[in-house]
């Protein structure tokens, strides 16, 4: 029988970190880092459901809400800080922890155009999936992406996620249309067996 032993954690002040990246709880006082992405860059939020894009009030509704999620331990939100360029690189988070069934999502990943495909988020996968197993104690932690978003699909893949099926018309997307959810996971034995490996040789 599996025990619940998801720790007590103060989630204001985890943060994780590696050779090539650091997470760091996910701040009000970041909207400077994060303006540019928001007023250069509206395609990030081409697939979401929650949008950043816009400019300053946008980013800074998009940062309350991450934050008071955070307050109320239902979210995990970070900054990405590539260390490689010193450079703020985007945001990442867990969503829907469900301490008592020893489970959340990991999503609301978005970078910059230039952080994309450099290895970036293998390491922030990495890192994250490390936490939420191995000191988080999980069981389980699941993905979600818009069913038409095929290069975060493949992405999700490539580290060892497994498809589970499609949620359809479960949410909006920025442009008011409805979309189909595709649900992938990751369980813990899977994690210990090939996922860690594997997210090891492609980080190393």
């Amino acid at each position: 029988m599996i025990k619940n032993t998801f720790p007590d954690f103060n989630f204001s002040t985890i943060q994780l970190e590696d050779d090539r990246v650091k997470l760091l709880p996910l701040q009000q006082e970041h909207l400077i880092d994060l303006l540019s992405f928001s007023l250069n860059e509206p395609e990030i939020w081409t697939y979401s459901m929650i949008s950043a894009g816009g400019g300053t009030s946008a980013m800074q509704a998009y940062l309350k809400m991450a934050i008071e999620a955070r307050e109320q331990k239902r979210e995990m939100p970070f900054l990405v800080f590539d260390k490689q360029t010193q450079r703020v690189a985007g945001s990442t988070r867990f969503y829907d922890i469900q301490s008592h069934n020893l489970s959340m999502q990991l999503g609301y990943t978005w970078y910059g155009k230039e952080f994309q495909g450099t290895g970036l988020n293998q390491h922030c996968k990495f890192l994250m999936l490390q936490f939420a197993f191995e000191t988080c104690n999980l069981v389980r932690v699941e993905f979600r992406a818009d069913a038409a978003n095929h290069r975060s699909i493949a992405a999700m893949k490539r580290i060892g996620c497994k498809e589970e099926g499609v949620l359809r018309q479960n949410g909006f997307r920025n442009d008011g249309t409805m979309r189909d959810s595709m649900v992938l996971s990751i369980l813990v034995n899977e994690w210990h067996e090939y996922v860690k490996p594997h997210l090891l040789k492609l980080i190393s």
